[in-house]
């Protein structure tokens, strides 16, 4: 953000160093994607924002959105758009973090902004130019560390296996820490490009990071049946190896030896390839999957009905590619197929919460221009910052956090203004914040705006600077009005996609489970990694579509027992995946 905004805040054009710090937001996307992909998600984030700015600086001349009235109008409505275009496009793209409220607010300034024509050009180059040192930037860690994001990906995994062995010996292990656990190494495997490993790559492949993620899987998969006999002890091992994988060196980190096969034997631990002592066969792993998860004969994965309806449909295959099972019928209480009702497209499902976000911020942008705020744009993004979660749940929590951090935020941005900084000084300061923005917001989103909401007056202030004591009451107003009026359209957009959602992951499960039976005992290996990868795959979607309709209003309907047999069932299986010989 500093590179090409201080030249131009040197020469006098502060004005002008808005819009390309508007444009270096860009690297607030795919921070944890490898460098390959990191570089194509980023080129489209940098084209997308530099069109936002684009596009909002010529709304803003042809509307003139200052004058009021008609154009003004026009103005709330095209950001009450652009911000439901934002979301749904993120949420396609699972881009995380606050990717749909960025672009908007991209939006949102260029249109209220300059109002001279020869001004669209220049405007919009500089957001191009300021998208492109970002995205230069943001892959210029390849020289020094090529492999960053993936030994990054591989500590994620393994730090999230420390927790689940440190809550098995507490003896408090539960289906929350599990799935973490799971997302977590599914994670590590896309991010290296590989599936886990099939029965004849057991014997160890490729490098420390992918030996470390084979052993992740392992563990995981085999903490459905066992625990090690010391598991916090197992973890401080993990954790370890986590500091050597996170440090700067460029060379990889060796394996420490307390995690070699031999060691973790001795702990009683599953590793690859490795089949305890003791009587467990593949029958009898049966026979106890049967036991504890259904409470009665397991059906055969041939038999009628074995799979269920929406078995092998697109998006089962990879975590976050699509509810698995997308197309199935819609289920009953028992994941059963309720006549008469279709269940709708993942598109469907993704609208509902685009169509939140065009609400509230139509509302709360329309609100602020009938109650005469200035800057009423913020209402709009302060709705669309509340609105960009999961669900009803998530979004009164972000309410609390975004009222609670605006108010400290407003006192940090109101010292920072009461100084009179000259431009460079601000643009300095705006980097500052920008950093440690980026820096909290994934730990802690009530404390990123409480950095945000300076970050947001500052830049305004740099655009077109106003009395310090306007901004504030301006935002302050805004910020009220606009959370507000999120948390109504959060509560009366109400819809069953969610839990729509959850009975299509439960019976995406079950088939899943079913295939995954059928690949063993037709001992057909070459299927195994595309059998064990659709079965996890499945059972983290499980978890989060329990997750998500948990926080609706529209119950799911759904006997939590029920999903807990589902889920621990693909476990079972995927230890008998790891096992297998």
């Amino acid at each position: 953000m500093a590179v090409p905004a201080l030249p131009l805040a040197l020469a006098g054009r502060a004005d002008h160093a808005v819009y390309t710090m508007l444009g270096s937001f860009t690297t607030t996307f795919g921070r944890n994607l490898p460098y390959a992909r990191r570089a194509r998600v980023l080129a489209l984030v940098a084209v997308a924002m530099t069109a936002c700015v684009g596009c909002g600086s010529a709304l803003a001349v042809w509307a003139q959105p200052r004058d009021g009235g008609a154009g003004a109008a026009v103005t709330v409505v095209a950001t009450a758009v652009v911000a439901g275009a934002a979301k749904f496009a993120c949420d396609a793209a699972r881009l995380s973090g606050l990717g749909a409220v960025l672009l908007l607010f991209s939006f949102a300034v260029a249109a209220n902004g300059s109002t001279d024509p020869a001004d669209i050009l220049l405007q919009t180059a500089l957001a191009a130019i300021g998208a492109a040192v970002a995205w230069i930037l943001a892959v210029l860690g390849w020289f020094a560390h090529p492999d960053r994001p993936q030994r990054l990906a591989v500590a994620a995994a393994l730090r999230e296996l420390a927790d689940l062995w440190e809550a098995a010996g507490a003896g408090n292990v539960h289906g929350l820490v599990r799935h973490r656990a799971t997302a977590a190494v599914l994670q590590a495997y896309r991010t290296l490009g590989v599936l886990p490993p099939s029965a004849a790559q057991r014997g160890g492949r490729g490098d420390t990071c992918l030996r470390l993620t084979d052993l992740a899987w392992a563990l995981l998969v085999g903490s459905a049946r066992r625990v090690p006999d010391d598991p916090a002890g197992l973890a401080r091992n993990l954790r370890r190896q986590v500091r050597l994988l996170v440090s700067r060196r460029r060379r990889l980190p060796r394996i420490l030896p307390e995690l070699a096969v031999p060691s973790l034997i001795a702990q009683g631990a599953a590793v690859p390839g490795v089949v305890a002592p003791g009587p467990t066969t593949l029958r009898a792993t049966e026979l106890r999957a049967t036991e504890l998860v259904m409470g009665r004969d397991a059906p055969r994965a041939d038999a009628p009905g074995a799979d269920a309806p929406g078995a092998g449909a697109p998006g089962a295959g990879a975590p976050g590619a699509g509810a698995p099972g997308a197309g199935a019928p819609r289920t009953g209480a028992a994941g059963r197929v309720a006549p008469g009702r279709v269940a709708p497209s993942r598109t469907a499902i993704l609208l509902v919460p685009a169509l939140r976000m065009v609400l509230g911020t139509g509302l709360a942008g329309g609100a602020a221009l009938l109650f005469g705020l200035g800057h009423g744009y913020w209402a709009a993004i302060s709705a669309a910052a509340v609105l960009h979660s999961v669900n009803v749940r998530t979004a009164a929590q972000r309410a609390v956090q975004r009222t609670l951090g605006t108010m400290a935020g407003l006192l940090l941005a109101l010292g920072v203004l009461a100084a009179r900084p000259d431009p460079v000084v601000l643009v300095l300061v705006i980097v500052l914040l920008e950093f440690l923005l980026e820096y909290v917001v994934a730990r802690n989103y009530g404390l990123g705006v409480v950095f945000l909401t300076p970050l947001a007056l500052l830049l305004t202030d740099l655009a077109v600077p106003s009395p310090a004591g306007d901004l504030v009451q301006d935002r302050a107003l805004s910020s009220l009005l606009g959370v507000g009026i999120a948390l109504v359209c959060a509560l009366v957009v109400v819809h069953d996609r969610a839990a729509v959602r959850a009975q299509r992951a439960l019976t995406a499960c079950r088939a899943a489970s079913a295939r995954a039976e059928r690949a063993l005992e037709e001992r057909a290996v070459e299927s195994f990694p595309v059998a064990q990868g659709q079965l996890a795959a499945a059972v983290v979607e499980l978890r989060e579509a329990d997750d998500a309709a948990a926080g609706e209003l529209w119950p799911a309907e759904i006997d939590p027992t029920e999903l807990a047999a589902a889920e621990h069932r693909g476990y079972l299986l995927l230890e008998r995946f790891a096992r297998w010989k």
